[in-house]
C-alpha cells in the first residue's frame, strides 16, 4: 500500500464489486482509531482537472480478521476529522506567497 518515494494508492471495492482507486492524502490516529483522507484517482487528465478536489474520510475497521475502510456515519465526528485533516493539509501544503512573488 505504501511507497517510500511515490504516491500511496489504495483500491477500494464498493458494494456492487466495482473497484475505485484513491490517493492516500493522510492518515491520523484519533482515540485509538485510524482515519484515512482519500482523494479519488481519475482515468483521464481531463477528469482530474474537472474534479472539485473533494476528498473522502474513512475509518479503518477490522471485520472477520481483515482490515477494511468504512464510511463514517457520525456527522459530528466527520466534521471534527475534516477540521483536523484540513489543518494538517495547510501545514503539509503551505502556500508560500514569498516564493510566488519572487517568480514574477
Amino acid at each position: 500500500m505504501s511507497s517510500e518515494y511515490g504516491t500511496d494508492i489504495i483500491t477500494l471495492i464498493d458494494e456492487e464489486g466495482a473497484e475505485h482507486e484513491f490517493e492516500i492524502l493522510d492518515v491520523i490516529e484519533n482515540d485509538n482509531r485510524s482515519f484515512y483522507a482519500l482523494l479519488p484517482m481519475f482515468n483521464s487528465a481531463e477528469d482530474s482537472i474537472n474534479s472539485d478536489g473533494m476528498y473522502f474520510i474513512f475509518e479503518e475497521i477490522e471485520e472477520n480478521g481483515e482490515k477494511q475502510l468504512a464510511e463514517i456515519e457520525d456527522d459530528n465526528l466527520l466534521d471534527h476529522l475534516a477540521e483536523i485533516f484540513e489543518s494538517r493539509f495547510e501545514e503539509l501544503y503551505e502556500y508560500d506567497e514569498d516564493v510566488d512573488d519572487n517568480l514574477n
